[in-house]
This record gives C-alpha cells, sequence and structure tokens, in this order.
C-alpha cells in the first residue's frame, strides 16, 4: 500500500510539473508588446532644433522615460556609451554602413574595436549593405561572405547583426534581407523590418506575409507614425511622430503580437524637426496608449 501511495504521489507531482511547466506557453494570449518589447529612438541627433549633446540626450530619454536610444555610424561611439552609462540607461543598436562592391572596403575597419567596446551589452547592429543594384541576387555571395566575416569579427562577442532593408540600398526590401540572411545562417545574424522604408518599395501593403516569412529571421523592427500612401518623394508623410498619420499602427503591433513577436522596437526619427523632446514625448505617449 505505502508503495502504492507513493507512486501515486509521485505520478501527481510530475503530473502538476508539466502543466505548470507550460503554463504561459500554450493556451495563453501573447504578451502584448509593452510587455517584453523594448521601446526605443534612433536618428535623434540631426535634426534637433536644441543641438544635443549626448550627454544632453541621456538626459532626456530619463527624463521622459525611455530605457537607451540607437547610435548611428561608429563616430562617438565611446562618448555615447559614457553619457548613457552615466544615465543608467542602454546602448541598443549601432547602425553602420557595409559595401559588398568587390572594389570597395567592406566595413568600418574601426569596428572589431568597437565590438570589444561593447561586449556585455547585448547591442545590436544595423547593417546598411549597398554595392549592387538594390535586390539583385548576384550580390548574395560576396555579402554572406562579408556579413560573415563581420559577425565573426570578435568570437567572445554577444552582439547581434541585422539586415536592415533601405530603399534605393542593396538591401532594400525584407525579402531581400531574409533571402541573405538564410544563406549566411549565423544564429547572430538577422533582420529588422523598417516600416518607413517598407511603406516607400512596397505598394500592396501586406505587411502580415512579409513578417510571417521574417519572423525565424526577425530580431528588431522600426516603427513611426506615417500616411498609409504618400506619391511624393521625402519622408515628410512616412515619418511622423508615433500616433500620427493614416497608417493603422494599432493593427500593425496586434498583428505582431499574433505572430509572437516581442523584440525590440525602434523609434524612427529622421527627418523630424522641431524640439526632439517635443516629438519624442508625443511618441511615448502614443506608444502607451497602443500597447496598454
Amino acid at each position: 500500500m505505502k508503495t502504492a501511495a507513493r507512486f501515486a504521489q509521485a505520478l501527481l507531482a510530475a503530473t502538476l510539473m508539466v502543466l505548470f511547466a507550460g503554463k504561459g506557453t500554450h493556451g495563453a494570449e501573447p504578451p502584448r508588446p509593452s510587455e517584453r518589447a523594448v521601446f526605443f529612438p534612433f536618428c535623434i541627433d540631426w535634426h534637433d532644433a536644441k543641438k544635443r549633446g549626448f550627454t544632453e540626450q541621456a538626459e532626456m530619454l530619463k527624463e521622459l522615460g525611455y530605457p537607451g536610444v540607437g547610435h548611428i555610424w561608429l563616430d562617438g561611439v565611446e562618448e555615447r556609451i559614457k553619457s548613457l552609462d552615466d544615465a543608467g540607461l542602454k546602448l541598443f543598436q549601432i547602425t553602420i554602413q557595409v559595401d559588398i562592391d568587390p572594389a570597395k572596403q567592406p566595413y568600418d575597419p574601426r569596428l572589431k574595436d568597437v565590438l570589444k567596446r561593447v561586449r556585455g551589452r547585448g547591442v545590436q547592429f544595423a547593417l546598411l549593405v549597398n554595392g549592387m543594384k538594390p535586390s539583385d541576387p548576384a550580390g548574395d555571395e560576396r555579402a554572406v561572405e562579408v556579413v560573415r566575416e563581420i559577425a565573426g569579427l570578435d568570437p567572445g562577442t554577444d552582439a547581434e547583426f541585422l539586415l536592415y532593408p533601405h530603399v534605393s540600398n542593396w538591401i532594400e526590401r525584407i525579402e531581400d534581407a531574409v533571402r541573405v540572411a538564410d544563406k549566411i545562417d549565423r544564429p547572430n545574424v538577422g533582420v529588422m523590418f523598417n516600416l518607413c522604408h517598407w511603406l516607400r518599395v512596397c505598394p500592396d501593403r501586406d505587411y502580415a506575409t512579409r513578417l510571417k516569412q521574417a519572423m525565424p529571421r526577425l530580431m528588431a523592427i522600426s516603427i513611426n507614425g506615417a500616411d498609409e500612401r504618400d506619391d511624393q518623394p521625402g519622408w515628410t508623410k512616412y515619418i511622423q511622430p508615433l500616433g500620427r498619420g493614416s497608417f493603422d499602427m494599432a493593427k500593425f503591433l496586434r498583428t505582431l503580437r499574433e505572430l509572437g513577436y516581442h523584440g525590440p522596437v525602434g523609434l524612427q526619427c529622421y527627418g523630424i524637426g522641431g524640439d526632439t523632446r517635443d516629438h519624442l514625448q508625443e511618441s511615448l505617449k502614443a506608444w502607451r496608449r497602443l500597447t496598454q
């Protein structure tokens, strides 16, 4: 009898362990982006009417409630890190340029030292890849070679390397990024979906299909307020403070949630004029409203 009782108790305990181990991953509604995703701005330097330096930017971000920021290019990385560390904030991304033209230098030689400097910080590097006409698969082999080299520059790195679709670049579409990332096939190499560039190059507006295809490699996205359509050049309609424009951002974020995306969300701020504090505050309020 004692043996049977002990067996029954063990069976019950094992059953409960299985049930509770599965709770939260099966049957429950996926968390909203705000429950896991970090939301950080980038491209906040160039168009700020106040011309804030890194320290002033960090103080402003801290006051507004942002957890950190993205940095553009490799100039000033050390100063950026210090300003963020002093404010208790995080450096989320560094955007760099990559060139697959065999006649040109493929990447900034300072990258190796920067990788060592940010080791342990979980920084993502957003790669703008150029060197051939947009979307030309003839560049795939060279791109695989270059990006694998970049991803292996620092064997101890915890950085991730994201192929960043950008209008008029070789990697112009999210489909290009996914195709090349699949060929690179490295765990620290993925893709980033950028709303403003996708709006410019993808007229059918079927983001759900693209996001689903990208999910196995999707490591970051960028969003902003935008209009659904704009046939004019420039970014006035496709890059606005979050919460503005006719594009249905709530539906977009809901699609991401349904697909199971909970990674970083960057706020694209390129070209937005005036006092950066004003539009950052407006966008953060919109983010909280959209993800509450």
